[in-house]
């Protein structure tokens, strides 16, 4: 798959999350990459880039504050190359897995952590 194609499947996850969520992301850009940079490597001292799925970058809902100065817009990047090879790794769909990792790094910007998420999810798995 190409990267516009993957493009344009990131960019449909994010269209068919309820309205709710989409309206609270606004001015979040949401964006594929081929692979994360050697920069956010480091800093997350990952040293296999195809080890990150996707990112939030930015400061979550649970931290902004009306008298912020406005920086860069906050972004949540999806990995293309990584997420495939994980796709096809696990056998799963790969807009499963956008979509997965797109709601994942959404949950961020909400100020969720991991450990959060994966409550949920459990929660999610036992109902």
């Amino acid at each position: 798959m190409d990267e516009a194609e993957f493009e344009a499947r990131v960019q449909d996850a994010f269209l068919q999350l309820p309205e709710v969520y989409r309206k609270a992301c606004e001015g979040v850009a949401v964006r594929s990459q081929s692979l994360p940079s050697s920069e956010t490597l480091r800093a997350l001292e990952i040293e296999d880039p195809m080890g990150l799925l996707g990112l939030y970058h930015g400061v979550s809902l649970t931290q902004k504050s009306v008298f912020d100065v406005a920086g860069m817009p906050d972004t949540v990047l999806i990995y293309h190359l990584p997420i495939l090879a994980y796709a096809e790794e696990k056998g799963l769909a790969v807009n499963d897995v956008i979509k997965h990792v797109l709601i994942h790094e959404i949950g961020h910007h909400f100020g969720f952590s991991d450990d959060d998420m994966e409550a949920i999810e459990v929660r999610g798995r036992e109902e």
